[in-house]
């Protein structure tokens, strides 16, 4: 059927006198260079047909369903009324700055601000990115740091007190991922002892990604002084409902890692809630999930936590 309508088509546009667009159902289309017809011995004849379907077929075709309707041509939908002008006189008037994605609910976007010159903010800082320490080994040819393998990743487990780690501002949870320029990327933590251990006494470079499995909390004390949710062993069992920390984003099942950026692994209940009734009434807290926590301080005796573990507190 195709082929009869193409040669119909020839013999029509042969007896033409001139060229022509031809155009058919717009489904396709026929262009034709050609001269008079008594001169088409001495001029060639071009022919381009082009098909988007065959003709057999498009009756059977149809425009895929629109995926959402036009609520335009809706004007009212589900008992809302969608024209253009019902929409424009209830838009809100709130002036947004072009470049800003969403409108805080309160001024500044904060329950109660706090400054960025909050020392314990500072100290507790979790940076984004990578940063280069070097140390050096002490007179007995230590650093003072003890490593552990997690998921094919190197973390500090333990930082000793006055030791070159502790100088060089390295913190328990954080990730190494290179010394003195070798990736560590899958090492056992015994592989990453002896590289330590073969490391030149002077010069050891070390790449870091600060604390990945950690997070910090800002909250604020009542008025009464107290924190808004309690902790046994370093861990944190509940919240205080409406509290600070609950409206801040403390979870229970954490275990507290630092106050205001000073490590408290290892202390006893006692001896942290001390540090909790002299911090000031903005306080940040860095936690991280309890079953990370106990893989991490794994075949660790309390005791080396608490005698050896680095709780002085951060210079910034």
């Amino acid at each position: 059927m195709t082929q009869e309508i193409i040669t119909g088509w020839k013999h029509s546009l042969l007896e033409s006198e001139t060229s022509d667009w031809l155009s058919v159902d717009s489904q396709f289309s026929v262009f034709l260079c050609s001269t008079h017809s008594n001169r088409l011995h001495h001029y060639a004849t071009v022919l381009t047909i082009s098909f988007v379907c065959h003709m057999e077929n498009l009756n059977s075709l149809s425009l895929p369903p629109a995926l959402y309707p036009n609520l335009e041509e809706l004007g009212d939908y589900m008992g809302l009324s969608l024209n253009s002008d019902e929409v424009q006189r209830n838009l809100a008037l709130v002036p947004v700055a072009s470049n800003q994605v969403a409108v805080p609910s309160c001024v500044g976007g904060m329950v109660r601000p706090v400054t960025g010159a909050d020392m314990g903010i500072r100290r507790a800082e979790i940076r984004p990115g990578l940063r280069e320490v070097i140390i050096c080994k002490d007179q007995e040819g230590k650093v003072g740091l003890r490593l552990r393998d997690i998921d094919n990743g190197v973390f500090v487990q333990l930082v000793q007190a006055n030791s070159p780690a502790a100088l060089g501002g390295l913190r328990f949870g954080d990730q190494i991922l290179q010394i003195n320029g070798q990736n560590v990327a899958g090492w056992s933590s015994d592989k990453a002892h002896k590289a330590l251990k073969a490391a030149a006494e002077q010069r050891i470079e070390l790449i870091v990604r600060d604390r990945p499995f950690q997070r910090t909390v800002t909250m604020h004390k009542d008025s009464s002084g107290h924190v808004s949710f309690i902790f046994k062993s370093g861990r944190i069992t509940s919240l205080v409902k409406d509290g600070s920390a609950a409206r801040n984003g403390l979870l229970p099942d954490h275990f507290i890692c630092e106050i205001n950026g000073q490590n408290v692994i290892g202390l006893k209940d006692t001896q942290i809630k001390d540090i909790l009734t002299t911090s000031p009434t903005a306080m940040t807290i860095t936690i991280m999930p309890k079953f990370i926590y106990e893989h991490m301080i794994k075949k660790m005796s309390g005791g080396l936590l608490k005698s050896s573990m680095d709780h002085s507190v951060p210079e910034v």
